[in-house]
């Protein structure tokens, strides 16, 4: 091993990659992230307008960008946009499937308990989470089996490993989304090719536009909530978007070509510590 291919290892040049949510913080850093390294990026999202925090990096290249309109939720849908992805660049290398999020009704309060949950804020929470990601990856992971290569990257969460109170449906969909990413995992190796690989990451706690009001006061203090986690986080703060980069283009890159199948944990400690 030499200090070369080391660097070529994270050299995205020439990839393809769509990031479903790639209008949303996670999903945002991890797009700037790879053009900045080469690979040309559509940001598929029902929302096509990019946050100005993400508009220079992504017009800054070397890579280049494509947004396209696309429901996770919606087959038809997301096949139309899979095709403009597939007209502009020819493949896709690489999937992260970072669109999920929850429902403020599917979320137990004092005057919303658990009995009365919606059911179809339940459903919304478990489609998003679930649905959102099987449909992009068999319409993308078809066409990796095709070329006979490609990598899939899910985002589970904490939640899946030690569910919090408050979120029980958000929490059992991002537990169904860790055991897919293995189930996948097995069946692209073994009945379409072994240079498929699937895995996920497990991100601790980021503040976002769907957790800020949980976790932080009007004026930027933290909530009784928000108090509770960074006190069982052992680096003691939230995380930063960018600090999962790190660990994304690891999973991406040739570097983890020996690795399939794991749900990887960017938790600054949380699932680690016992409380005690």
């Amino acid at each position: 091993m030499n200090l070369e291919t080391l660097t070529q290892w994270y050299d995205f040049t020439g990839k393809t990659a769509v990031v479903t949510g790639g209008a949303g913080v996670l999903g945002g850093e991890m797009a700037c992230a790879l053009i900045g390294l080469g690979a040309n990026v559509a940001v598929l999202d029902r929302n096509t307008e990019i946050p100005a925090a993400y508009k220079q990096p992504m017009a800054s290249g070397p890579g280049s960008y494509l947004v396209v309109q696309g429901d996770v939720l919606q087959r038809e849908v997301l096949e139309t946009a899979v095709q403009q992805i597939m007209a502009a660049y020819g493949r896709i290398d690489i999937l992260i499937n970072a669109a999920g999020g929850n429902h403020p009704q599917a979320t137990t309060a004092v005057d919303n308990p658990f009995f009365d949950l919606s059911q179809e804020a339940l459903g919304f929470v478990f489609d998003l989470n679930i649905m959102g990601v099987i449909l992009p990856s068999q319409v993308i992971g078809k066409i990796m089996a095709e070329q006979g290569a490609g990598v899939i990257l899910n985002i589970s969460s904490m939640n899946a490993l030690r569910p919090l109170t408050r979120i029980p449906a958000y929490s059992a969909a991002k537990a169904g989304v860790s055991n897919f990413t293995q189930w996948l995992a097995v069946h692209m190796a073994q009945e379409y090719n072994p240079q498929i690989r699937v895995n996920a990451l497990a991100p601790g706690f980021f503040i976002g536009k769907q957790n800020e009001a949980l976790l932080l006061n009007k004026d930027g203090s933290l909530t009784a909530r928000g108090q509770q986690i960074v006190s069982h986080t052992p680096l003691g703060r939230f995380g930063r978007a960018d600090e999962l980069l790190g660990t994304v283009l690891w999973l991406l890159s040739p570097a983890s070509q020996f690795v399939t199948g794991i749900v990887v944990p960017v938790d600054g400690g949380f699932s680690a510590f016992s409380g005690v």
